[in-house]
């Protein structure tokens, strides 16, 4: 049911769905006996289409979840194990067409095939099983695991964890999986500004990992003065940020997560 709820939620709080419904809603107010009302709702609607799609507010929003956690730095002692959380393949599209469909944060991936050269001892673990609700019926996991396998890691280091479709499912099914030993050390390689939500449910479901962050999407704090030269870049940037701000805010009302906004200890 969470996974559910948390979809419909998610597609509703996306700037450019909402744009879309307070538009659509304010022209069928225009064709009835509310017609000032529609006028009202449709001008805020081009409004807020021309704030989040043009003025840098997305970048603001977006830095303040990946400025969250700094880039790790190796301080000599080697990782146990690498925990990578899905959703950078399409994993439909590249069992149809027989070769690996990356997305945005594919990132994610490069930086999992990075440090499992830098490190060859640790045990690489991907997390990631079917995470959409309309489309994306085959589990990531499984199309990440071949991949790895091609580019020399051994089979025996690589772990597919298949089931999750939420990050709360990610740390639960992962942590399961595995069993870290106490004393052990596990980086989680995730999108940044998608860190701060996933450390929090790894912390809740007793899993001590050190934040790996990649795919940051921006140059840093001077994207705060940079608007878009897109309307469709800016929207896109902006349902990027809405859904991990309004994430944190779901896990923490139902526990998911033990403090709204996570950061380092």
């Amino acid at each position: 049911m969470f996974f559910l709820l948390s979809k419909v939620v998610g597609f509703i709080a996306l700037p450019s769905n909402a744009i879309a419904l307070l538009c659509g809603f304010g022209l069928c107010l225009m064709l009835s006996r509310w017609r000032r009302a529609g006028v009202g709702l449709l001008t805020a609607g081009i409004a807020a289409l021309l704030i989040f799609g043009y003025s840098p507010l997305s970048n603001v929003l977006l830095l303040t979840l990946s400025e969250r956690f700094p880039a790790w730095q190796h301080d000599g002692r080697d990782p146990d194990g690498i925990i990578v959380l899905g959703g950078a393949v399409d994993a439909d599209t590249s069992i149809a067409r027989g070769i690996i469909e990356t997305n945005a944060s594919a990132e994610r991936v490069i930086a999992a095939l990075e440090l499992a050269r830098r490190f060859p001892k640790a045990r690489i673990v991907y997390s990631g099983g079917a995470g959409n609700l309309i489309t994306g019926l085959r589990a990531e996991a499984p199309v990440i695991g071949r991949l790895f396998e091609q580019f020399g890691i051994p089979r025996e280091r690589i772990v597919l964890e298949t089931r999750s479709r939420t990050t709360d499912e990610n740390a639960r099914f992962t942590r399961e999986l595995v069993a870290p030993e106490p004393g052990e050390r596990w980086l989680l390689v995730t999108s940044a500004y998608h860190m701060p939500r996933s450390v929090g449910v790894f912390r809740k479901a007793g899993f001590d990992v050190e934040p790996y962050p990649v795919d940051w999407r921006t140059a840093g704090w001077i994207d705060t003065w940079m608007p878009f030269d897109k309307l469709s870049a800016g929207l896109a940037r902006a349902d990027t940020a809405a859904h991990e701000w309004v994430g944190l805010l779901v896990y923490r009302m139902t526990g998911r997560i033990d403090a709204f906004f996570p950061g380092s200890r």
